[in-house]
């Protein structure tokens, strides 16, 4: 669980360095990776996803950080109670290191900074998202079906 927490977190985190930072998206603001299917346009989401509960006030920044680190450490004591099996264990890192990697953007940036951009057949997605996300969708997903005991696995 540990190690794909750091993996995650840092995968998340070098990613977002090198396109927003590096590739200089935060001032470009959209870039042509592998049109439709992969473009990176910038977006800084001061809220969750979709940009629900954002505001200008800021005061969601440090409520969503919070409760990302309340979340991690929720699945950290219930892996320690109920051990799952290895897939369970991967997941839940990978649940955790994607909530820290956003944490960590509200942190220092005052956003998430989402970026990834993906359309197919006609569809035009307007949102973006990162690393971190995916990581957190997997990993709910993965806990969902593989966070049984491990004996049962």
């Amino acid at each position: 669980m540990l190690i794909s927490a750091v993996l995650v977190f840092l995968v998340d985190q070098a990613s977002k360095v090198l396109v927003v930072f590096y590739l200089d998206l935060e001032t470009i603001g959209h870039m042509d990776v592998f049109p439709p299917f992969l473009n990176f346009s910038m977006a800084w989401n001061y809220g969750v996803n979709f940009g629900l509960f954002s505001s200008s006030d800021g005061v969601q920044r440090w409520i969503l950080t919070g409760f990302a680190v309340f979340v991690s450490t929720a699945i950290v004591i219930w892996m320690q109670r109920e051990p799952p099996s290895r897939v369970g264990h991967i997941s839940a890192g990978f649940l955790i290191g994607g909530a820290l990697g956003n944490a960590f953007d509200r942190v220092v940036y005052g956003a998430v900074a989402d970026f990834l951009n993906m359309s197919c057949c006609g569809f035009d997605n307007p949102y973006a998202f990162n690393v971190a996300d995916i990581a957190i969708f997997s990993g709910a997903i993965g806990l969902a079906f593989f966070s049984s005991p491990k004996d049962s696995v």
